[in-house]
């Protein structure tokens, strides 16, 4: 079962969104976690290194991570100099309510997760740009003034639409320096997610890939933070979710997503989303 002192989720989103300016300057004892919305990431100093996914960002200051629902990920910020950013957290519907016909509002991560790569770094003169719309944000939801509420959406969306005009536009390929992987991990991981509906162990994964047990097994721990088992059920689990989502019956999504024991599911899902999959939904 999966071990929730190494993945687990951090935080709920009940309204359509959350922005928060966080200021730390001492070091940060986390787990690798996920959630069920979308993430943006503004650093504004500190020194720190992103986990999502295998992939280590080295980030700078202005630099934006978009973080896609359901993505295991971890930051390692140094004690000193204090470890400054704003997060806004989205819920995906209000993207989705709020977009229009050849214009969806999440393109922006589901983009990034595709090319694999979930870090833009504006440059010169952009990099204030950037403060600047975060500030109106911030400045937004602290309103209370008349229509409050309203100005605070419309920024959300200025920001979400000069971030997708900005994705769009950056090269598919971003910047060898700006982060570290193991392509062979990366490959291992391709490859569950290509055949979770399969038997997935560490002896198939070992021989598909002329590794040896050992080595997987410590590589994986190593570079994702988790077993190779937990990344399997945890995968598994979201996959079924979203299956469910699209009202597919959960016994199906169950079973395509890999489980081949539905009271195995059910006790996996109750533990990682806390109901049952009828509950949830």
């Amino acid at each position: 079962m999966l071990d929730r002192s190494e993945i687990g989720k951090r935080g709920y989103l009940h309204e359509p969104y959350r922005l928060f300016h966080l200021r730390d300057d001492h070091a940060l004892k986390l787990d690798y976690h996920y959630h069920e919305f979308d993430k943006l990431v503004l650093l504004l100093a500190g020194r720190v290194t992103y986990h999502i996914e295998g992939k280590s960002y080295l980030l700078q200051p202005m630099d934006v991570l978009l973080v896609s629902r359901d993505l295991i990920h971890l930051p390692v910020a140094e004690p000193s100099p204090a470890y400054e950013r704003m997060v806004l957290w989205i819920d995906r519907a209000f993207m989705s309510r709020a977009s229009a016909p050849g214009a969806e509002l999440a393109d922006c991560f589901d983009l990034t997760a595709r090319r694999g790569v979930h870090l833009y770094r504006p440059r010169g003169e952009e990099r204030e740009r950037w403060r600047a719309l975060f500030d109106q944000v911030e400045a937004a939801v602290r309103d209370s003034g008349f229509a409050a509420p309203l100005l605070a959406d419309i920024c959300v969306l200025r920001l979400l639409v000069e971030l997708n005009r900005a994705i769009l536009a950056a090269p598919a390929e971003a910047d060898p320096d700006a982060y570290r992987f193991d392509p062979k991990m990366e490959e291992v991981t391709r490859y569950i997610l290509e055949h979770l509906g399969e038997e997935l162990t560490i002896d198939r994964l070992a021989g598909v890939f002329f590794l040896s047990r050992y080595y997987l097994m410590h590589r994986f721990k190593e570079v994702y933070g988790c077993s190779v088992h937990q990344y399997i059920r945890q995968k598994r689990l979201q996959r079924a979710a979203g299956a469910i989502r699209r009202d597919v019956p959960v016994l199906k999504a169950a079973e395509e997503a890999g489980f081949g024991d539905y009271s195995v599911f059910l006790r996996a899902f109750r533990a990682a989303y806390g109901k049952s999959p009828r509950e949830w939904k």
